[in-house]
């Protein structure tokens, strides 16, 4: 197959946080790129999962929900891979929650503006009526003109084939970006901070999840056995302390349960080594954001 027979192109998921687009970015690649947690700002990073066929490839972006007003220079950095991902896109996947209110002028034409392709996916329609899902393509329809609309359920898979056979549609004549036995453009270092990360999630409430950061400092890799060292950093001492929890407890069982996720995911068996450290306003750092891969640069 000559290669401008084949199609190629960046489709970029944005969205407002909690709306579902990790658990669609793992539902249409096949794999868990991407932590699905209830919590929002859950994605903090943009990430790519790559979809191919013999006639195309599809690189998805995972990207943080769209924050109107950023707290910290985290924030700021995490809306810099959302303002790439919108400039960057062949196809733009605006994922709604079918509960969501039509979003603000200004966001929609933060989308609008870059001119690429537009597909509306309406998510969680299971949780929806027929009648409100009408009212709800109707409502969308008026804001976004020229936008494809398709319902679907992320977490139940329903619609994803018509969706992907709507972005292929859509996507310009192109050899692939990537080798086409690749997932992602992410290293094995960044998904097992990421499966630490979401242990910290699940495990530990209100604000230190969001007070948090992983590091991986030594990752060493043999036939069957992987050695990771890792370092949490959290912003204050008394975060660091509940971290740890009384007589080490806690991080223990964390690191027992993220232990088990890597093993599930590197299939290998893992040693796992975790310490916490207090690095004060790491949120604010410049230099500290650039070393946990907050730059677009």
């Amino acid at each position: 197959m000559n290669d401008n027979q084949h199609k190629a192109g960046f489709v970029n998921i944005i969205g407002v946080p909690n709306v579902g687009k990790s658990t669609l970015m793992n539902a249409i690649t096949g794999e868990n790129l991407s932590i699905v947690n209830a919590k929002v700002q859950t994605t903090r990073h943009r990430i790519m999962g790559f979809v191919n066929g013999d006639d195309y490839q599809i690189v998805f972006s995972d990207t943080p929900g769209i924050i109107d007003k950023p707290s910290y220079k985290l924030h700021e950095a995490m809306m810099g891979f959302v303002g790439t991902a919108l400039e960057d896109a062949d196809v733009i996947l605006f994922v709604m929650d079918v509960k969501e209110e039509i979003p603000s002028e200004e966001i929609i034409k933060k989308i609008t503006k870059s001119g690429a392709p537009l597909i509306i996916a309406i998510n969680k329609i299971d949780l929806s009526n027929q009648e409100f899902l009408e009212n709800k393509v109707l409502q969308i329809k008026s804001a976004f003109e020229s936008a494809d609309i398709i319902p679907i359920s992320a977490q139940h898979k329903f619609n994803i084939e018509s969706l992907l056979k709507l972005i292929i549609a859509k996507l310009p004549e192109s050899p692939p970006f990537f080798p086409k036995d690749e997932l992602t453009d992410k290293t094995m270092r960044f998904f097992v901070s990421e499966l630490i990360r979401e242990q910290i999630l699940i495990q530990y409430q209100k604000e230190i999840p969001y007070s948090c950061e992983v590091s991986i400092e030594e990752y060493l890799e043999e036939s069957k056995r992987i050695e990771i060292r890792g370092t949490i950093y959290v912003n204050r001492e008394t975060q660091k302390a509940i971290i740890l929890g009384k007589g080490g407890l806690a991080i223990k069982r964390l690191g027992t349960e993220a232990r088990k996720k890597i093993e599930e995911f590197t299939e290998k068996h893992i040693y796992l080594d975790l310490t916490v450290k207090v690095s004060k306003d790491w949120r604010e750092n410049d230099n500290q954001l650039k070393k946990f891969g907050y730059s677009n640069q």
